[in-house]
């Protein structure tokens, strides 16, 4: 894969049903879908966002790229152009490690698309910054995101003490036979 930009990884993607680009301004207002759910955001900001800090969040996610040089995309239905959610590289300042985060709004769970997006990242990490060992860090009470680590090759490293409750860290896959059946 090669990348001409300022970043360390390219910044779109795409998969059979997806596009993983990065974002633009009114991307916002699809992602407000997940962010404005408290059931989606239970175990990580703990509460439903407003429409500004959605925005904010939104804003927070792009900013990582310029400083990181990689961070999450915005993943798009190819077949409708909907925005779904988030799934990409994650390091904020708090973390123990680079991640791959995923975020889909309600109404796309169950449906494999937050599994087709980590299968991509974790394929172009492989590719683009293969000295750089991913986790997932999930609060230890978040069955769907556990399901989905295990689904995508990821195994429990360990326990640990985040944001005061119990978090999981998942560690990917680093070799191509598991996590992306190519």
């Amino acid at each position: 894969m090669t990348n001409a930009s300022r970043f360390a990884i390219p910044e779109r993607l795409e998969t059979e049903r997806l596009v993983l680009r990065m974002f633009v301004e009114d991307d916002w207002r699809a992602l407000h879908e997940h962010y404005s759910d408290a059931e989606c955001t239970r175990f990580t900001f703990r509460r439903a966002l407003t429409e500004a800090a959605t925005w904010r969040a939104m804003v927070s996610m792009a900013g990582h790229w310029q400083l990181r040089g990689y961070g999450p995309y915005a993943v798009e239905e190819k077949a409708t152009r909907a925005v779904l959610g988030t799934v990409g590289l994650w390091y904020p300042l708090e973390w123990p490690e680079p991640e791959i985060k995923w975020a889909l709004a309600r109404r796309h769970w169950g449906k494999g698309y937050a599994s087709e997006a980590v299968r991509a990242v974790q394929h172009m990490a492989r590719e683009c910054v293969p000295d750089v060992s991913l986790i997932s860090l999930i609060d230890s009470r978040n069955a769907a995101s556990i399901k989905l680590a295990l689904a995508v090759g990821a195994t429990l490293e360990r326990e640990l003490e985040f944001a005061g409750s119990p978090f999981h860290i998942y560690r990917h896959p680093l070799d191509k036979q598991k996590g992306n059946p190519e």
